[in-house]
């Protein structure tokens, strides 16, 4: 089911925006300035329609205060990033926590959810859809939260905001694990990086097409979204073998997937504006750090040359 239809959207682009630079990050809590942001999204507004944006952070705060006061063709989903609330012993880098600390995050979820609440009511000509988390319910992710606790986010957001609710997550829970979510959110997003999952380039596109479809059959009254689908152009081998990414294997799979999305008229946020360094390890070539479509300098990439 089309999206753009159903919330009277006209169809664009979508891109994932965060505009951490050297030295920034939110975890030091250093977040990109007024101006800084402004230059990004003169960047991009040329490019893309919609914005995803991962938090209620000072970062999402001023990204909308910039749209707002330059007057920038944008529409935004808004989302709440939610911590862990159970350890997940699955994880394969480490998520035990204590109870202390779960208990802690808790009380910042619900935060968290308020104030996307907030900044929903704040911006309503900006802020096009909601999300109550990311990746929190997969099995590997080290900020795991049940998906009964994730329904009460949705409908604690449904109560009080106008905009459409979803919940970003890879698209293998949504089989069967979500299933109830399913029920109570407006649409469903779902994530596809077939690089992760040790595809090369030539088996790339279809495999991101048998994730959507997979999804789209199994639920074939909700509308059902892409929020994240990308490839790296750098790794140290952690996960992503280094012959298997490049900017030229990047461009390529954006290029197949801006044209199969275009002509399905699924919306598709690609993974995304910028490099982020100050993701993953401290290693350079870390693969967190290389998804963007310009380098943290705001140089543009092989796909735009």
């Amino acid at each position: 089911m089309n999206l753009f239809k159903k919330l009277g959207l006209t169809p664009g682009k979508a891109i994932c925006y965060s505009g951490y630079r050297q030295g920034q990050s939110p975890d030091l809590g250093v977040f990109p300035t007024y101006n800084q942001v402004k230059e990004d999204l003169l960047i991009l507004h040329n490019r893309w329609k919609y914005i995803r944006l991962y938090d209620c952070s000072v970062h999402a705060e001023t990204v909308l205060k910039v749209i707002e006061q330059e007057k920038l063709n944008f529409k935004v989903m808004l989302g709440a990033y939610i911590l862990a609330e159970l350890n997940n012993f699955g994880c394969p880098w480490g998520a035990i926590y204590s109870k202390e600390q779960l208990d802690y995050n808790k009380k910042i979820n619900h935060a968290q959810i308020r104030k996307l609440i907030k900044l929903a009511k704040q911006y309503p000509d900006i802020v096009f859809s909601l999300s109550a988390g990311n990746e929190a319910t997969v099995d590997w992710t080290d900020h795991y939260v049940s998906v009964d606790k994730v329904i009460s986010y949705v409908k604690m957001i449904k109560k009080e905001a106008k905009q459409p609710v979803t919940f970003c997550e890879n698209y293998v829970p949504w089989y069967d694990k979500l299933k109830h979510l399913v029920d109570e959110v407006d649409f469903i997003s779902i994530h596809s990086y077939p690089v992760w999952e040790y595809k090369h380039i030539h088996e790339a596109m279809e495999y991101t097409k048998q994730n959507y479809q997979g999804i789209a059959e199994r639920y074939p009254d909700k509308p059902v979204i892409i929020t994240e689908a990308g490839w790296a152009t750098n790794s140290n081998g952690r996960g992503i073998n280094p012959e298997n990414v490049s900017q030229e294997f990047q461009a390529i799979y954006y290029n197949d997937l801006m044209k199969w999305s275009e002509r399905e008229g699924i919306m598709t946020f690609v993974f995304e504006a910028f490099d982020e360094p100050w993701k993953g390890s401290p290693e350079a070539l870390e693969p967190e750090k290389h998804w963007g479509l310009f380098t943290v300098d705001r140089k543009p990439k092989k796909v735009f040359l």
